[in-house]
């Protein structure tokens, strides 16, 4: 923190700094039903300037008792220190759990723990670079596609998340999906959209036979999403396959329960499958998205990724070490902290208790926002512009581990992380070492939480080829 440079412009101090889009706190407190309206069109618009600036806020709103915590000690306390004084709330389980079930992201306890150690392996570092070959492949695919429409301008999300899903296809899931996986991506795209809002009488506490709208409008994906999963079982059960070719889907199948010794239900083999699916190409695709789109506001840093790109891919890709596209990982994770995949963590505190001085209620809702903490005045200078050099090498071990949680933290931090970095950079690098990415005429830009923290409309960017 005492470092002037780490977080702001003091290395260039030339340089303009550029700022990113993001929706204006509100200039006053919120009614009812100003706030239930702005839950459910985009939570990040309903956070006040001073949550930005106090390291922890306890008020009470009409819909309850809250506390946004953006104190690094105080969140490794909460995510790890205490961790059990904690419980998911139930708006996030009414959100998740219609598509997820009780997979690696809702489960808890003995069912959690039992599916985070079955899947470790498939997550090792050793797993994670034997992918390496398929994930430069589907990015040399994705590169081919996007030629055909060069000088045209074309939404960039979509050929993002098209790619995630073909490379997820070849390495988590390598007899594929049984589906065409644009399908896939129109369901996912549709279930965020629905089941993504937060429906005012969730939080108003209606009971559940109550109709949501966002229910009904769902339930197309969430009818299609069974015949997925049972796709891939089937292929998966006419194939023959060696023992140094497991996979993710081998090692789910192959999980025991803590509890009775016996395999994972089908409900939860289920809800697993969806989840790594679903979380596997919607982040990394809206995370590059982001990066793209900050690139053609820079036009400095643009030409520094692009120097690096054209340096380390001189080698040819199979003898590049990802510890090389330095620049390219700085990117994301500027990328990341201006635009977090998960924008909102929520907590139900079990107990009275003290928090970083501040008295927490039991039953109060306890809030770590990475869109709030990573763009907090405490933390960061000039939180709002965009800058890698927070996490050149030189700065990048001075940020406190629980200022910046793109993947989250504690035991539940995300299992696929490295898995997404690698597959990140190797589709940037190999997009930006052929095109560049300018955005296009007219088209606002603008974040949303639909579950995750995606471009509304997408990212419609105009596609030129370098060489």
């Amino acid at each position: 923190m005492d470092d002037p440079c780490v977080r702001g412009f003091a290395l260039d101090r030339d340089r303009r700094p550029v700022r990113a889009a993001a929706p204006l706190p509100p200039s006053r407190p919120q009614g009812l039903f100003r706030l239930l309206w702005t839950l459910n069109t985009n939570p990040l618009a309903a956070w006040p300037a001073h949550h930005y600036e106090e390291p922890i806020v306890v008020g009470q709103t009409p819909l309850g008792r809250f506390a946004m915590v953006s104190d690094p000690d105080a969140i490794r306390k909460i995510l790890v220190e205490e961790e059990c004084n904690y419980r998911k709330d139930d708006l996030q389980n009414l959100l998740l759990k219609p598509a997820l079930g009780n997979g690696l992201l809702t489960s808890s306890g003995s069912a959690w723990r039992c599916q985070r150690r079955a899947f470790a392996p498939a997550f090792s570092m050793r797993a994670i670079a034997s992918h390496a070959s398929v994930m430069w492949m589907e990015a040399e695919a994705l590169a081919l596609r996007l030629a055909r429409y060069n000088d045209t301008i074309v939404d960039v999300s979509e050929h993002l998340a098209h790619s995630m899903l073909d490379t997820l296809a070849r390495t988590l899931f390598s007899d594929g999906f049984g589906h065409n996986p644009d399908d896939f991506r129109h369901a996912a795209t549709r279930y965020f959209e629905t089941q993504g809002r937060i429906d005012p009488l969730d939080l108003l506490g209606a009971p559940a036979w109550v109709p949501r709208l966002g229910r009904f409008l769902s339930r197309p994906a969430l009818e299609f999403f069974p015949k997925v999963v049972a796709a891939i079982l089937a292929d998966r059960r006419g194939c023959l396959r060696s023992d140094d070719a497991t996979d993710f889907l081998d090692h789910l199948l192959a999980a025991r329960s803590e509890e009775t010794g016996g395999p994972l239900s089908k409900e939860d083999i289920a809800a697993n499958i969806i989840t790594f699916i679903g979380a596997g190409f919607e982040t990394p695709a809206n995370a590059m998205s982001w990066a793209i789109y900050l690139l053609s506001l820079d036009d400095g840093w643009r030409c520094k990724v692009e120097r690096e790109v054209d340096t380390v891919l001189t080698k040819g890709s199979e003898n590049i070490l990802f510890e090389e596209f330095v620049t390219i990982r700085a990117l994301l994770e500027e990328a990341m902290r201006l635009y977090p995949p998960v924008a909102i963590l929520s907590r139900l505190a079990l107990t009275d208790h003290i928090l970083g001085g501040r008295e927490i209620k039991k039953n109060t809702t306890v809030i770590i926002s990475p869109w709030v903490l990573h763009r907090h005045r405490r933390q960061w200078n000039q939180p709002e512009c965009f800058d890698p050099v927070r996490f050149m090498p030189k700065y990048r071990g001075t940020i406190p581990r629980y200022a910046y949680l793109p993947f989250g933290a504690g035991p539940r931090v995300c299992i696929g992380a490295a898995y997404a970095m690698q597959q990140m950079t190797a589709t940037l690098a190999a997009l930006i070492h052929r095109f560049r990415f300018d955005l296009a005429p007219g088209h606002k830009v603008r974040p949303v939480h639909r579950i995750t923290l995606r471009p509304e409309g997408g990212m419609r960017m105009r596609v030129s080829r370098r060489r």
